[in-house]
């Protein structure tokens, strides 16, 4: 008895925890499209999440590279979303600000882009696991 109960402890912490993480990099990642002054192209925060992919060029973002400046590129955080065209839907890059030389920015400014192109994937795929959460409901199990 002992063992279940102590796993549906654990489930339930677990649980909290993710709805934890979930509220403060909710609000991490809002503060950053503040400081990054990504309203100038996105008016309203809660826009920012019907992009397909956020992307950036000139600062690497793979783990092995994480943060590391690509020499003579130019640092952009890039949206993209998906447009209909001649009936079919064609990838639409949008720039949703230019940092002018990748190596010239403040190490601040370089790692407030980093954390948010990250904070922003992590609420994405909180918002992938919504969306399937709320399929499965409606399916008659």
């Amino acid at each position: 008895m002992s063992s279940k109960l102590d796993r549906l402890k654990a489930l339930a912490d677990e649980i909290s925890s993710y709805e934890i993480e979930r509220k403060k990099n909710f609000k991490r990642l809002k503060a950053l499209f503040e400081t990054l002054n990504l309203h100038d192209k996105v008016a309203h925060f809660d826009d920012l999440f019907d992009f397909k992919a956020i992307n950036l060029s000139g600062i690497s973002l793979s783990p092995e590279t994480l943060g590391r400046v690509a020499e003579g590129k130019y640092a952009q955080i890039i949206a993209i979303s998906y447009v209909e065209h001649d009936g079919k839907k064609r990838a639409k890059n949008i720039s949703l600000r230019y940092f002018g030389r990748a190596e010239q920015l403040d190490e601040k400014v370089k790692n407030d882009i980093v954390e948010f192109i990250l904070r922003w994937r992590l609420e994405k795929s909180f918002l992938g696991v919504d969306h399937y959460r709320n399929l499965l409901k409606r399916l008659p199990l």
